[in-house]
């Protein structure tokens, strides 16, 4: 088992603001990309509850 000192919980991202999408379809929208770096956030937690189980 792994230390939570020397391996710390991951953080969720922060989510866009209200005002921050446009609504115009941009090709690189920060709803998508907020969207992607919370699935890769749910990966990385996954992997640390693996490490650390009861730390749920």
């Amino acid at each position: 088992m792994t230390d939570s000192n020397d391996d710390p919980r991951p953080l969720p991202p922060e989510p866009p603001g209200e005002n921050e999408c446009c609504g115009s379809g941009c090709p690189l929208c920060v709803l998508d990309l907020y969207a992607d770096e919370l699935a890769a956030y749910r990966q990385r937690l996954a992997q640390w509850l693996q490490r650390h189980p009861g730390q749920a």
